[in-house]
């Protein structure tokens, strides 16, 4: 059979129903078309908003999982699972644990960071060339002073934990913070020290300033005393990126873990130092907040069975040096509300 084409067609002997029903069928058929085109198009185009939310949503999970920590915050992930020793303990580059007398807790490196002494008569060597960083760890109960190879002094509190180098070498300083301290730094221009504690850094050329950072708590909080400081952290912006502020002597800066923001207010810094020389100061504090510090200091736990006299506020200096009993006497005594309290074997305090 002969195959028939356009040229030979014969449309005149096409009847008018055959004409409707082929004019139609190419209406049909250019709306097909036309529905087609609409439907790459637009389909292309929700592809690509849904592509670039998926890579934006990507990168900020990528941002956010991967390894970013330095060296010294990694270190410091290896060793949350060990026990916290009872006595304080430091723990030099060939791993070697030095437990420390209440007496000796004065701590002192050489400037090549190969020796250190350890109060008034003991010394120990160490090879600088093995691993990389010193911990000292101070259990409840005790507290610490240290100077670093490059003559800052850090004052540890009870319940704290500081990584650093033997020696500071690089561009910067790092240290790293568990619970609270008070630094020193010794100015140095061109080598800024930093405090690590979570995704919260100070960093400084020299001042001297108050970092607490327990794990126990929602918040980090920096008092500055003297100098200048930046802090740097994660910020709530929908990527989590790094957001700074610089504060000046007598602010309070106090970062919140959970929305990560940053509020500042003036305060009399005295009361976030004074703990250094055995002395805390309570300037309409809460009775919880009080025992709370009061239970760190002594390692003892403290239970009030009353949340009425919890929310109560205190203010007055305490003696710490003294027995926990004769502070507790005393703020019963300035206290307006009566209360009754008792130790008890197993090492707590009772408040009713």
């Amino acid at each position: 059979m002969k195959k028939q084409t356009s040229q030979n067609a014969n449309f005149s002997s096409i009847s008018k129903e055959e004409k409707r029903n082929l004019k139609h069928k190419i209406t049909n058929s250019i709306y097909s078309y036309v529905k087609r085109r609409k439907a790459i198009k637009y389909g292309i185009a929700f592809s690509t908003v849904a592509a670039s939310i998926l890579l934006l949503l990507s990168l900020n999970f990528y941002h956010n999982s991967k390894t970013d920590l330095s060296p010294i915050e990694v270190f410091a992930k290896t060793l949350n699972q060990k026990e916290t020793p009872k006595n304080i303990q430091l723990i030099l580059n060939n791993n070697q644990g030095i437990e420390i007398a209440d007496s000796e807790s004065t701590i002192s490196y050489s400037h090549t960071g190969n020796e250190v002494s350890i109060g008034n008569s003991k010394s120990v060597t160490q090879d600088y060339n093995n691993t990389v960083f010193n911990t000292l760890i101070v259990p409840y109960g005790k507290r610490s002073e240290i100077s670093l190879s490059d003559g800052s002094k850090v004052w540890l509190n009870s319940g704290s934990k500081l990584i650093f180098p033997a020696t500071f070498d690089g561009k910067h300083r790092v240290v790293y913070l568990e619970g609270e301290a008070i630094f020193d730094v010794t100015p140095a221009k061109n080598q800024p020290f930093i405090v690590k504690s979570g995704n919260h850094n100070i960093e400084v050329l020299g001042t001297l300033f108050n970092v607490t950072n327990y794990t126990d708590e929602n918040t980090i909080s920096t008092v500055l005393k003297s100098g200048s400081v930046q802090l740097n952290f994660k910020g709530n912006s929908f990527l989590n990126s790094d957001e700074s502020i610089t504060i000046t002597p007598g602010t309070l800066a106090v970062y919140n873990r959970e929305d990560k923001h940053i509020k500042t207010q003036t305060v009399d810094t005295e009361k976030y130092f004074s703990w250094r020389d055995g002395i805390l100061i309570f300037k309409n504090d809460s009775m919880r907040s009080i025992m709370k510090k009061i239970s760190r200091y002594y390692n003892v736990e403290i239970i009030i069975n009353d949340e009425t006299l919890a929310n109560e506020t205190f203010s007055g200096y305490l003696d710490v040096k003294e027995h926990i009993e004769s502070v507790i006497q005393i703020i019963k005594e300035t206290e307006t509300s009566k209360f009754e309290y008792y130790l008890t074997k197993d090492n707590k305090l009772i408040i009713n």
